[in-house]
């Protein structure tokens, strides 16, 4: 297979992902054009994706190099975005270390038993790279792949984990989470603690095998609140980053109804705040000061609308977006399973041709 390009990118492509448009403006470096990729652009609203995975378990799915590599490909061919990422779970290195765990389709991961005793504690080891070779061989064979543009790698941050740990599964109101919280915080501390090593060595396999950025994904974190979150929080997803700080790779860190907390967020580590469609950008680099680039954040649900509709929305997303130190143009969440294809790909374009420099 050729190397993968994007060849809807205006300006000549560069030579290494070092230099690509999203690594620099992570860096907050000038490019030729603000970068685009989309939250599971690789997956469900793919019918090449839906063709790979039939009769094959989420979990197999994410531990087969051969699949690995080919997800994570499909929309980088199909939409010329500017950067992969790398397709995983975020429940992956907890099954990795010998969590029973499944990955129910239209559930999410469902934990056998959930963690909330000490004892429980003692379930959670911590992640070592011979547990997981098949996500190094699979970052490896993607970078060949890819040539210049860039492979972003992924982890979920600890308080996410935690709250699936000790919910069982997705959850509302984190009822469970928040009683472990208060009821019991030496134990949550040593909790997030290990769940910090688990993230941070998974993060550091997949940026040593060759991923150019790296996305820490604190999916609940908008559950708590701003006290909370520097109290519980914070300094557990400080420590999953600093596993990488050595590495040279940009930090992203994203989390969904995090308005309140974008700052405390860019302070655990990163060098890329990402915003949820909740806030705009404008707002988000008033609260940040300017100290971090942005990501994001066309509400997901828009590409629904016509394309009339869609436009308006992107353009002033770009516009916002320039005030920043550097901007990675994005959904304000994931891709929606019954997106339209067509539609990012006409997203992609249009950054592209909006903010050529």
């Amino acid at each position: 297979m050729p190397h993968v390009t994007t060849s809807q990118t205006p300006a000549a492509a560069p030579a290494s992902p070092a230099d690509s448009p999203l690594v620099r403006a992570a860096r907050g470096l000038p490019v030729p054009h603000t970068p685009v990729w989309f939250m599971r652009q690789a997956g469900r609203s793919l019918p090449e994706y839906r063709k790979v995975r039939e009769g094959v378990g989420m979990l197999e799915s994410c531990r087969r190099p051969d699949l690995v590599t080919e997800i994570t490909l499909q929309p980088v061919r199909r939409h010329g975005v500017d950067a992969a990422i790398f397709f995983s779970d975020i429940v992956v290195p907890l099954a990795a270390v010998g969590i029973d765990l499944d990955i129910v389709p239209g559930v999410g991961p469902v934990i056998e038993q959930p963690v909330r005793t000490r004892a429980d504690l003692e379930r959670v080891r911590d992640l070592v790279p011979e547990d997981v070779p098949d996500i190094a061989e699979s970052v490896r064979l993607l970078v060949a792949e890819l040539g210049p543009t860039p492979l972003i790698g992924f982890a979920g941050a600890p308080f996410t984990l935690a709250s699936y740990l000790v919910e069982g599964g997705p959850s509302r109101n984190h009822e469970h989470t928040k009683a472990l919280m208060y009821g019991d915080p030496d134990l949550w501390h040593d909790l997030c603690a290990r769940l910090a090593r688990v993230s941070g060595a998974f993060l550091r396999v997949q940026a040593r095998a060759g991923a150019s950025a790296v996305q820490l994904f604190d999916s609940w974190a908008g559950a708590l609140s701003r006290a909370d979150y520097l109290r519980f929080v914070q300094r557990h997803s400080a420590d999953a980053l600093a596993a990488v700080a050595d590495l040279d790779v940009p930090r992203i860190h994203f989390g969904v109804g995090t308005g309140e907390l974008l700052a405390d967020m860019g302070e655990a580590g990163a060098d890329v705040v990402g915003v949820d469609f909740r806030v705009s950008l404008t707002d988000a680099l008033a609260r940040t000061g300017g100290r971090w680039a942005l990501q994001g954040n066309l509400d997901p649900a828009l590409l629904f609308a016509p394309w009339a509709a869609v436009e308006p929305q992107v353009r002033r997303i770009v516009e916002e977006g320039r005030a920043a130190p550097g901007h990675l143009f994005n959904l304000g969440h994931g891709v929606l399973p019954d997106t339209d294809p067509d539609a990012l790909t006409r997203v992609v374009e249009l950054v592209h041709e909006v903010s050529a420099r």
